[in-house]
């Protein structure tokens, strides 16, 4: 593992860090720090960061939960151009998250930045 840890800090662009989580979810556990480092180091448009937290969140929201909010922040981050983060308000908030909008800018800081990037009513 420490090799191909060692190999993915070359990704040009997160794409190889991304390709390696969704193909190896079940065993990445002990390795998602220096994943989610490694992701946040060389995704520089935020959009591997963005397809990560949405890819963890639809497979196991509970067990990756410590590592959501970091990638979500990151995505937030470096996804100036707000290409791959408006994708991130259906896929961890629900479809109704519109209409819980108030209480999710009130409870939920990340949502809070995404929403108020995304839509003028924030």
């Amino acid at each position: 593992m420490e090799t191909i840890l060692k190999n993915l800090e070359n990704d040009p662009d997160g794409m190889s860090t991304y390709e390696f989580i969704v193909n190896n979810v079940d065993n990445i556990g002990d390795n998602m720090p220096e994943l989610v480092e490694n992701l946040k180091r060389v995704d520089r448009s935020g959009q591997f960061l963005a397809s990560t937290a949405r890819f963890l969140n639809a497979i196991d929201r509970e067990t990756f939960s410590k590592w959501l909010p970091s990638l979500i922040e990151a995505a937030i981050s470096k996804d100036r151009e707000r290409r791959y983060i408006g994708s991130l308000l259906e896929a961890l908030w629900g479809s109704d998250y519109k209409e819980r909008s108030e209480d999710l800018i009130k409870t939920d800081d990340n949502f809070r930045r995404i929403y108020k990037r995304i839509s003028s009513k924030a």
